[in-house]
């Protein structure tokens, strides 16, 4: 066996000894208590936290949690996550890519928390790996970043404050944002590495009405980023980038009529380059505004989100590079769906994304959206080493069915279409242009199977797979893969919460 598909297999064979050793562990009959859920059972680490606001848990208490095992007292918070995915891809999408590749992405996460009265101190250590990665699968520091801090914060908390019925919060320091839709602020729940940003945010909530979060803060920067020092893991700490600020508000406003929710937001991105960080200078305003009615068993719901995007950004990164490019740009989503009153409550639902593209490579204005921080995942697809779409010039209508057989089965199915909205401008995630745009606007179709098994409210099970048919552009544009074969992609992992 050649040494690199020996080293492959020891991988995949560890990857599944983690996932059949997380279940080494289980008490059965704590299992089978555990079975019908009035709350979902876990989500990526968001099932860590009560709200310092609402104080109720939104999802159920693990089976096995730190807290109770150590008998740690009330007011010391604690919380390990554990996630082991297995992802392999036959065939390959990406400008100048030769095949396949496979690896094994590993997450493990502590969080501690103390609170006393009303204020708390909190910490979150990552360690995100991509093993068996290699020199040429693409690594990037999306993928890994081994031993670092993502979160360190002082926050207080009032939920009554000056008697006035509203509640409020701030917290300052490093952090992770998730804000409405996550389109464009999320903590990343697949991708192996995860946003984080250093400022200060302000919530203000009245109860049933309307909830406002503003926030000032300068996004972290994940080290290293070159791929030989990520295979060889070296070790860097993350460090605020200076030289960019972050900032918004963003008010929710509760059951308009009918129901009906709404989200009003403006973002403001002031980038500039550092010695380790070279940037494109994007200087955007982002407001944009959404309205969804939320699913429930026989009734229709609805989403919306329009967002525009105005500003200038530079034409590369280039440290001699003065030429800005003015920046206008726009995002719609469109969804519309039915759940139905019957045996494993199935959702139909069609969808449509539209994110503009630059129209002339040539000239002094840029019409590419950009997504600025946010998650794809939930949208287009599976992410990890694959990611094949981006919110940015698409434009593509598809259709997603979800059913839960049982309390603890989650199903679906996504069939989405996939055109460039405009022929001359990239296929983002894909590194693929032709700027004349004689091949054409029609990536391609992606079909995704995902289904995953809450074992308890501590750990589940979770496999996907995603086939990507390929069209004219992405079989004929330059630097397009010499093999036009269809891409698949497929992972299995398991996730440990206590």
């Amino acid at each position: 066996m050649a040494p690199k598909n020996r080293y492959r297999k020891v991988c995949f064979l560890t990857a599944m000894s983690a996932i059949t050793t997380n279940s080494l562990y289980i008490d059965v009959s704590e299992a089978a208590e555990n079975k019908t859920y009035s709350k979902p059972p876990m989500a990526a680490f968001s099932s860590q936290m009560q709200d310092a606001l609402l104080g109720n848990d939104k999802f159920e208490k693990p089976v096995w949690n730190l807290h109770d095992a150590l008998n740690l007292p009330k007011w010391l918070d604690a919380s390990v996550e554990q996630r082991t995915r297995y992802e392999t891809m036959d065939g390959n999408f990406k400008a100048n890519g030769r095949g396949g590749d496979q690896q094994i992405a590993l997450q493990t996460a502590l969080w501690l928390q103390a609170h006393i009265a009303k204020f708390r101190i909190g910490a979150e250590f990552l360690d995100a790996r991509a093993l068996g990665a290699d020199s040429g699968s693409g690594v990037n520091n999306t993928h890994a970043d081994a031993a670092d801090f993502i979160q360190g914060y002082l926050a207080w908390a009032d939920q009554n404050i000056f008697y006035s019925g509203i509640g409020a919060e701030i917290v300052a320091g490093r952090q992770t944002l998730n804000l409405g839709s996550r389109r464009l602020i999320a903590r990343n729940a697949m991708r192996n590495d995860i946003n984080s940003f250093t400022g200060v945010k302000l919530r203000l909530l009245n109860y049933d009405q309307w909830q406002f979060t503003g926030f000032v803060t300068m996004p972290v920067n994940r080290y290293p980023t070159a791929s030989a020092d990520i295979l060889n893991e070296v070790h860097e700490f993350d460090e605020e980038d200076t030289h960019t600020w972050f900032s918004g508000g963003f008010l929710e406003l509760y059951n308009l009529a009918w129901g009906v929710n709404s989200e009003v937001y403006l973002y403001h991105l002031d980038e500039g380059d550092s010695i380790r960080n070279p940037t494109r200078n994007r200087r955007y305003f982002t407001p944009g505004v959404r309205f969804f009615l939320k699913p429930k068993k026989a009734n229709f719901d609805f989403q919306t989100e329009t967002i525009g995007q105005l500003g200038t950004v530079r034409s590369s990164t280039a440290a001699s590079n003065g030429r800005d490019l003015e920046h206008a740009a726009w995002y719609q989503h469109a969804d519309f769906g039915y759940t139905f009153d019957a045996p494993w409550s199935p959702r139909f639902a069609l969808e449509y994304d539209y994110a503009s593209g630059d129209e002339n490579p040539n000239d002094n204005q840029d019409q590419r959206f950009d997504t600025l921080y946010g998650a794809r995942r939930f949208e287009f697809g599976a992410t990890g080493m694959y990611g094949a779409f981006a919110r940015s010039n698409i434009s593509t209508p598809g259709y997603r069915i979800a059913a839960a057989p049982r309390s603890d089965v989650q199903l679906g199915l996504s069939h989405r279409f996939y055109w460039l909205a405009s022929a001359r401008d990239s296929w983002t995630a894909a590194g693929l242009q032709d700027s004349s745009g004689r091949s054409g606007d029609f990536i391609g179709q992606q079909l995704e199977l995902t289904a995953r098994w809450d074992f308890n409210s501590s750990l589940n099970f979770e496999t996907g797979w995603a086939h990507l048919f390929k069209g004219e552009f992405a079989k004929k544009a330059p630097s397009a893969p010499t093999v036009k074969d269809d891409v698949d992609y497929v992972y299995v992992q398991s996730q440990l919460r206590f």
